[in-house]
């Protein structure tokens, strides 16, 4: 399996363009990151809550345990600080379910940040560069093949523009059919061209 060309001008363009498909990936992946953590930011005042509610809860619950102490109307007098200390308790809930909202939007924001970026590199620039090499790999396999050349030559006169194709010889395809090995052996350098890749490897 081939994975640059031969061929300088196309091997140069072909490893520049990965280069670029890693620095996008890893520009796309680091700003990600920083969208999340911007705005887990937006959970500090959560934890602030839950912090402070959970320890206004403990402070109430302990003085109204030291309160129930109190000869005959112990029981009376904790009951505000039991209110109290739950409607504490539900600041403190409130704080963490602001913090795992805001945990679930930011892993949400980041995903969708990623999507674009990861969309253009795997439907985009993976499948022709895969494409690419597997074509690579059989011209090359074709070359080696007593009888590819002549497919070569084929696909270089179906595919070929014109002007190329005419270039070679004034009715290519004529000398083609008649089988002329100078003929056969310019189309096929000139597929394995197109592809940045040489004939004699």
């Amino acid at each position: 399996m081939k994975i640059y060309a031969d061929r300088f001008p196309t091997a140069v363009r072909q490893f520049l363009t990965d280069l670029l498909v890693v620095v996008w990936v890893y520009a796309a992946v680091r700003f990600a990151l920083w969208v999340h953590d911007l705005v887990q930011k937006l959970a500090v005042p959560g934890r602030k809550l839950e912090g402070a509610g959970g320890g206004l809860a403990d402070n109430l619950a302990e003085a109204g345990g030291k309160v129930r102490r109190v000869p005959l109307v112990g029981d009376e007098l904790t009951a505000p600080f039991t209110k109290a200390a739950d409607a504490a308790r539900a600041v403190a809930d409130a704080g963490r379910d602001q913090q795992e909202l805001v945990g679930q939007l930011a892993l949400a924001l980041s995903v969708a940040v990623l999507v674009f970026p990861l969309g253009v590199v795997l439907l985009g620039w993976l499948p022709l560069r895969l494409r690419w090499m597997r074509r690579a790999a059989s011209a090359k396999a074709l070359a080696a093949a007593p009888a590819g050349r002549d497919l070569l030559a084929l696909r270089a006169l179906a595919g070929q523009p014109l002007g190329r194709l005419t270039r070679i010889a004034p009715d290519v395809a004529e000398a083609w059919r008649r089988g002329d090995d100078a003929t056969v052996d310019a189309l096929a350098a000139l597929e394995l061209r197109r592809l940045g890749l040489r004939t004699g490897r």
